[in-house]
């Protein structure tokens, strides 16, 4: 069986604060429902902060040892490493809840109920740190492999965002430049550069970030690309309500495969063509960007949607990776216009 996950140890990292605080809120857990379980005697205040205290002492260690012995550990097979962290969780306990019931006896502060031996109460301590040690452990690696495929489906989503730009309009936009290189050379240089710009982008889809700036700007190229080709055909019309948060983190190629809809299943379609309109706001703490096309009714209720599908599917997919379910993409059509908007968490 394999011991590494994606080049990883297979065991889950307990260094993590986050984890570790799961990891005290069920030991926590645990000791509330042995206080509260019906048929024992009632627990004075005294005794639930201690046992609170021994618990929380007690998953600490566990925590420490399985984050120090992570990596040898993680060289086993998965289920012989497993049994070797349930085991390490079980002597920890064991030890530490004979120690603190010899130091209760000796000490005489009772915490221990007299008619519970050392035995019992090591033995039980030990079972129940296991158990719950098994159960986080089996959590978080279940977890980890859940957020494994969404890495990867994010990345196969960016890959197939940079197989899509590249053939999609390359071979136009490389015409219309041969048909600029006497005529305009400058023009011609700068199509050039917002080409080799776009495909720099595209190229970097799953490998490397952006923000809010660099996103822009990327679209702006492509439309300045289309422009050439398309004339007084393409109309834009940004909209933007400062403040913006122009270095806010965002996934690479997400604003410009929206606006290439835009263009292909509308602007192009429309033999008098039209507006693309791009609209950039912040509100409730929530930035959205919309994007908004005409296209014929036909085209609205059929087509744009099959095309412009794999696009959105993709986006949405890598702002769930990105931003959970605060993030979002919606879609509204009709009445002869097609418009995306975008909701992403400042």
């Amino acid at each position: 069986m394999e011991s590494v996950r994606d080049g990883n140890p297979w065991l889950p990292d307990l260094c993590r604060l986050p984890r570790l605080a799961m990891l005290f809120a069920v030991a926590e857990l645990v000791v509330l429902v042995v206080a509260l379980a019906p048929g024992g005697e009632v627990w004075t205040p005294g005794q639930f902060a201690s046992a609170s205290a021994f618990a929380l002492w007690l998953a600490l260690s566990i925590a420490v040892l399985l984050c120090a012995s992570r990596a040898r550990l993680s060289r086993l097979p998965l289920a012989l490493g497993a049994l070797a962290a349930i085991a390490c969780a079980l002597l920890v306990a064991l030890l530490g809840a004979a120690l603190v019931y010899q130091l209760d006896a000796a000490l005489g502060y009772d915490l221990v109920p007299g008619e519970v031996r050392l035995g019992e109460f090591a033995g039980a301590s030990a079972a129940i740190a296991a158990l719950i040690t098994a159960v986080v452990l089996r959590y978080l690696y279940v977890l980890e492999g859940w957020q494994a495929q969404v890495r990867a489906s994010a990345q196969a989503q960016a890959d197939a965002l940079q197989a899509r730009i590249r053939p999609h309009f390359l071979f136009n936009s490389l015409n219309t430049i041969v048909g600029l290189v006497r005529r305009d050379p400058l023009l011609a240089e700068r199509a050039l550069l917002d080409l080799s710009d776009l495909f720099r982008a595209a190229l970097g889809a799953g490998e490397t970030g952006s923000n809010l700036r660099e996103e822009v700007e990327l679209a702006e190229r492509y439309l300045a690309i289309e422009s050439l080709r398309l004339g007084p055909r393409l109309q834009v019309e940004w909209r933007r309500d400062e403040p913006l948060p122009w270095d806010l983190p965002l996934p690479r190629l997400l604003l410009q495969p929206l606006v290439e809809n835009a263009v292909l299943h509308g602007i192009a379609r429309l033999p008098e063509g039209g507006r693309v309109e791009i609209s950039l706001a912040c509100v409730d703490d929530t930035l959205r960007i919309g994007v908004a096309n005409p296209v014929p009714p036909r085209v609205a209720a059929t087509d744009h949607h099959g095309g412009a599908r794999h696009a959105q599917r993709s986006i949405g997919d890598r702002l769930a990776h990105a931003f959970g379910p605060r993030a979002r993409l919606t879609v509204d059509a009709g009445a002869g216009y097609y418009r995306c908007e975008l909701r992403v968490p400042t």
